[in-house]
């Protein structure tokens, strides 16, 4: 079976880290968590972490001859689990195949979607699953790009984000440092 995994990075001395692994091992048992693991080795926090950083093709395996498209978003901490669940209950509705993740300590996260790319109505009620998130996460008063930047797919929600009078003074700067539209062209104007 598929469970939510959790994982945590702690800094500080070798004391500090030891402590704080104690208390979220414990914190883990008594929520009804399991499997908690923690090492101050490179070589096995490696191996840990090696999980995470295959998320993505994990993800896409879910789908067999399925193609990723990621996305992601950020929130303040204070929304994150109100915009994580609405978000999961919004991927279970449309019928689309993907997994969550993300570094949550910061309230950003990310969806990757396992798609049939020649499929035209599963991609757009992926790009629409995709608006939805970025309206979903600017009205709880986050952004609609965590980290991946604004992309073409995300310029839309600009305004939306920023107001019009902002964007508009985005569009001028841009031009000015690039009159020829060749940096990034057909993003903000050019």
């Amino acid at each position: 079976a598929v469970t939510p995994t959790l994982f945590f990075e702690f800094h500080g001395s070798e004391s500090g880290v030891q402590e704080q692994a104690k208390q979220v091992g414990e914190l883990t048992e008594d929520f009804g968590g399991s499997g908690f693991k923690w090492s101050a080795s490179p070589e096995e926090r490696s191996q840990l972490w090696k999980a995470r950083h295959d998320a993505y093709y994990a993800s896409i395996a879910l789908k067999p001859g399925g193609r990723g498209m990621p996305t992601d978003a950020c929130v303040p901490i204070s929304r994150l689990a109100d915009c994580i669940l609405e978000t999961d209950t919004d991927l279970k509705q449309t019928g689309l195949v993907g997994c969550m993740l993300g570094h949550v300590g910061d309230g950003n996260f990310h969806m990757c979607l396992s798609l049939d790319v020649d499929n035209k109505d599963e991609v757009q009620t992926a790009k629409d699953f995709g608006a939805r998130l970025a309206r979903r996460s600017i009205a709880m008063g986050g952004t609609c790009s965590g980290e991946h930047g604004v992309g073409y797919g995300k310029l839309p929600f600009l305004d939306q984000e920023h107001g019009a009078p902002a964007v508009e003074m985005m569009r001028t700067i841009k031009s000015a440092l690039d009159p020829k539209g060749i940096l990034n062209p057909g993003k903000m104007g050019s």
